[in-house]
């Protein structure tokens, strides 16, 4: 079977779809996948065949001048590790170029993501129909998928790509639905000649833990019946060169310290010193996995932080004992297929979603990063490192995940469905 891959071009966004990419490779079916800007360099590195949609034109970049934008401007819009977020088509031309009218009109529709459904539909079809796709593997949140499935006259595999919440959410699917009727989708559908309703969908994924959101049996979706399947989340954050320190349990406690991709992009890493402030202060391994984030403002770093730069997170987190991080998905997943505690202190847009359900679940704490002085941050460390309830429920989770159907499994389900 020849399985076409529609992905959006965020770190967040791609990289949770990259363990069902290979196990569609390794059951022996033709892949592609349809994405564009630095996620065809990164999906290509990790072996998948990539086809860029859009090759002259980095709409990921826009999507970041044009939200960075509206954040200087008022600091209760949205963005998060995939951009997604609210915007009134407000955003200026002050962030290093101008803003799309793409962008213009995807803002004024609601969804910012609205500018890859823009840029990205007609690549991804014509991709998909030289390609020969007979199915469409898409996330959630990219409408591009569909609307490429309805195009080639093809089904679809609707895969969820977020630990914080799920189409199955009736609180978050109101107004969410990717095939909304909005000026995005008609303009889109109306340019391409693309038929009205939505594909037939084999199924749609939740890969939550059930204790998390998750399935705990299959279910239909009230919108057109598709079943609802669960998956488990295996983490791909990239690969790596695994230094040896990393192989090793440490002699003291291990607390991995990251802000992921977008929110260095978008602030900066001044929220970083109050976290090092903190950990420098207690008896702490700290890996500051800061990407190529721009460090010098923080001065010189306390003697028990290492800085790794960019060093995926499956690569070290197996022996860390706690990780401090942002709140985006793959962040807030990534412990918990490993079992590690979580201290969140979330930026924007899902980021406060991902660290209620952590609190929830007792897998971790949460602060808002706008009040957490260093004084704050040490004391919620010290308490995620010495109460052993929250590693308990960290390792309640990993075990639940571990229990749930593989991907490969879901492969050869969807397949046998087509």
């Amino acid at each position: 079977m020849r399985m076409l891959f529609a992905v959006p071009p965020g770190y967040g966004l791609m990289l949770p779809v990259v363990p069902l990419i290979w196990a569609a490779r390794v059951a022996g079916h033709e892949v592609l996948v349809a994405t564009t800007a630095d996620m065809v360099g990164v999906g290509a590195a990790a072996g998948l065949p990539m086809y860029d949609v859009l090759p002259d034109r980095d709409v990921w970049d826009e999507l970041m001048r044009a939200v960075t934008s509206k954040h200087r401007g008022s600091a209760d819009d949205s963005a998060d590790d995939s951009a997604d977020g609210s915007a009134d088509g407000s955003a200026d031309d002050s962030a290093g170029g101008a803003v799309s009218e793409e962008f213009r009109l995807a803002a004024r529709a609601g969804n910012p993501f609205g500018l890859f459904t823009l840029t990205m539909t007609e690549g991804t079809v014509a991709g998909g129909r030289d390609f020969g796709a007979d199915l469409v593997v898409h996330t959630s949140d990219h409408a591009v998928g569909p609307l490429a499935a309805l195009a080639l006259g093809v089904p679809a595999l609707d895969v969820g790509n977020r630990v914080s919440s799920s189409m199955r959410d009736e609180d978050f699917s109101t107004g969410r639905d990717a095939l909304k009727s909005d000026e995005v989708v008609r303009l889109v559908r109306g340019k391409l000649s693309i038929p009205e309703g939505r594909p037939t969908t084999v199924a749609r994924i939740d890969p939550r833990a059930p204790s998390m959101g998750g399935l705990v049996g299959e279910e239909a979706d009230p919108r057109d019946g598709a079943p609802w399947w669960a998956m488990r989340y295996v983490p791909f954050n990239g690969g790596a060169v695994v230094p040896d320190w990393a192989l090793r349990q440490p002699d003291r406690p291990r607390v991995c310290v990251t802000l992921g991709t977008v929110v260095p992009a978008m602030h900066g890493v001044s929220s970083l010193a109050a976290v090092l402030d903190a950990l420098a202060g207690l008896d702490v391994e700290v890996v500051l996995a800061a990407g190529t984030a721009d460090l010098s403002e923080l001065g010189e770093l306390p003697a028990n932080v290492r800085s790794v730069g960019f060093l995926a997170l499956s690569a070290f987190l197996p022996t860390c004992s706690l990780i401090v991080h942002h709140g985006g998905s793959g962040t807030t997943a990534t412990p918990l297929h490993y079992g590690v505690p979580q201290l969140v202190l979330p930026s924007f847009a899902d980021n406060p979603m991902s660290a209620a359900r952590v609190v929830e679940r007792g897998v971790g704490l949460s602060h808002d990063p706008a009040t957490a002085t260093a004084d704050v941050i040490r004391s919620l460390a010290k308490r995620l490192l010495s109460e052993p309830s929250f590693a308990v429920a960290a390792r309640e989770v990993s075990a639940e995940m571990a229990g749930q159907p593989s991907p490969s499994s879901i492969i050869d389900k969807a397949a046998a469905l087509v």
